[in-house]
Formats: C-alpha cells, sequence, structure tokens
C-alpha cells in the first residue's frame, strides 16, 4: 500500500491554523511533483492568498502576490481528470492555456462543477478547511492571509 503524501500549510502566524491536503498523484502526478518539489524549496512560504472569492474558491502560490507571476520552472502540461471540483479540492490554477500552470493553486470553497475537466485536481483538503474559510475576502483583500510555511510529508 502506497504511502499517503500529505502538503501542509501554515496559516497561523504562531497560532495553530494547519491546513493539512491530501495529495493526489493518482490524479495529477506531474502536478503533485512540482507542489512537493517547490514546498521543500520552501518557495510558498510566505506567500499570501491573492484571490479570495466568497462561496468560490481562495487562490495563491505567486510569490509577488499579484496573481501574474509564478516559480522560475517551466510551466506544467495539464493533467485534467474527471475528479470533481467541490468543496476542498485543489486544483492548479493557469492562464487561457491549459498547459500554463506552474505554482499558483487554488481551493474550493464550494461546488465549482463548472471547472470539471478543464483544471489539473491534485488534492483534497482532510482539515483544516475552517483556516481557509476564515481567510480575508478580496481581489485581493486588503490584508491577505498567508502561507507562513509549506511542508510536505
Amino acid at each position: 500500500m502506497a504511502e499517503t503524501l500529505t502538503f501542509t500549510l501554515d496559516t497561523g502566524d504562531g497560532e495553530a491554523r494547519d491546513v493539512v491536503i491530501k495529495l493526489r498523484p493518482d490524479l495529477a502526478p506531474g502536478h503533485v511533483e512540482r507542489i512537493t518539489e517547490l514546498a521543500k524549496e520552501g518557495f510558498y512560504d510566505g506567500v499570501v492568498f491573492h484571490r479570495v472569492i466568497p462561496g468560490f474558491m481562495a487562490q495563491g502560490g505567486d510569490p509577488t502576490g499579484t496573481g501574474t507571476s509564478g516559480s522560475k520552472k517551466p510551466n506544467l502540461k495539464q493533467e485534467f481528470s474527471a475528479e470533481p471540483h467541490v468543496r476542498g479540492v485543489c486544483s492548479m490554477a493557469r492562464t487561457s492555456d491549459p498547459n500554463s500552470a506552474n505554482s499558483q493553486f487554488f481551493i474550493c470553497f464550494d461546488d465549482a462543477r463548472f471547472l470539471d475537466k478543464q483544471y489539473t485536481v491534485w488534492g483534497q483538503v482532510e482539515s483544516g478547511m475552517e483556516h481557509i474559510d476564515a481567510l480575508p475576502k478580496g481581489e485581493p483583500p486588503r490584508a491577505p492571509g498567508k502561507i507562513v510555511k509549506a511542508t510536505v510529508a
């Protein structure tokens, strides 16, 4: 039996506010590899959630906090699946080019099935979704929530 990999986002600034995400290499091996690599390099540490839309999703993973940038690594080829975009699903953000995902990702607040088979699902929140729900809202939020530290175990 394969071990379960998790991606943990510490959103707490000294408080216990961990968001634990079960990684899904069965759905998106290339994307899980990228998320894991970036987390181990410390790429996500200190990065804000720059786009938080109530009832839809919270997006982060841009080191500039603007939603216009990513890592210096090459973009990823899409790994679309039939996995539904529902509450707690983690998926990669991209431009209109299906093969442009890089480092930005989003976590669904609610049913977003209109995204199915168009965005790469790579994980599912196992615990701590209440911390995502509590993120400041906006595009960008006035005082955005951030990832204090991201780890993979």
